[in-house]
């Protein structure tokens, strides 16, 4: 007798003969009913009160099939917020300084404008000031990322002389992403220009905040 390597998700289809370890196949379907409870979890009771019962009961699974793919509720909505962050995130290389920055605006505005993070990132960073594992993940799935793209920016500019050397990269982010965040996460109303215009305006503070002090 030999085993289907096919054999369905037992966590959704009831008792069955116990897999070898390593051997159960996850369902991919059932993988994306998780996630897409999680998301409606999080927006309709928030991480502190989300649970995985909760999510497995929005998901139509036993929480044996959440706990076979995440092995807590934290690495479960991390890992789904690291997917979304990993999402659109190309390195501007438009050969100008303004074009770059303004390529980034665009980048920063499609992730805040996602449903994850308009809905989920708030929530976490709340819970990031109570637990530091939270911080140091959101850390690590958001933030950091988006450095290295700033970082590239900032190199190019550099070597093409648009910006001096030594030129700060988190204050190139705290001039282009705070306030987008402020106008996509905490406001959450169309700018009345609309959003290009509005960006076209952010790209261009941006720019000349960063050399105002070169004269470039």
């Amino acid at each position: 007798m030999t085993t289907d390597p096919k054999a369905p998700d037992t966590a959704t289809t009831g008792p069955a003969k116990r897999a070898p370890a390593g051997a159960a196949v996850l369902r991919e379907d059932v993988t994306e009913a998780i996630r897409a409870a999680v998301f409606a979890e999080l927006a309709a009771v928030g991480y502190a009160r989300m649970s995985i019962e909760g999510i497995a009961r929005r998901a139509g699974v036993g929480k044996t099939a959440v706990y076979r793919r995440w092995s807590s509720k934290l690495h479960l909505v991390l890992d789904l917020v690291s997917a979304v962050a990993a999402q659109g995130l190309p390195a501007p290389a438009t050969g100008s300084l303004y074009g770059d920055v303004r390529a980034l605006i665009e980048v920063l505005a499609h992730a805040l404008r996602h449903p994850v993070a308009s809905q989920v990132i708030p929530d976490l960073l709340v819970e990031a000031v109570r637990n530091p594992e939270i911080a140091e993940a959101i850390r690590a799935a958001l933030l950091d990322p988006r450095h290295g793209i700033a970082a590239g920016l900032v190199r190019d500019a550099v070597a093409r002389g648009d910006l001096p050397g030594g030129t700060d990269v988190d204050r190139v982010l705290e001039l282009v992403a705070g306030p987008l965040y402020w106008r996509l996460v905490v406001v959450r109303t169309e700018p009345p220009e609309g959003y290009d215009a509005h960006m076209d305006d952010l790209a261009a503070a941006a720019v000349a905040a960063l050399t105002a002090r070169t004269g470039r």
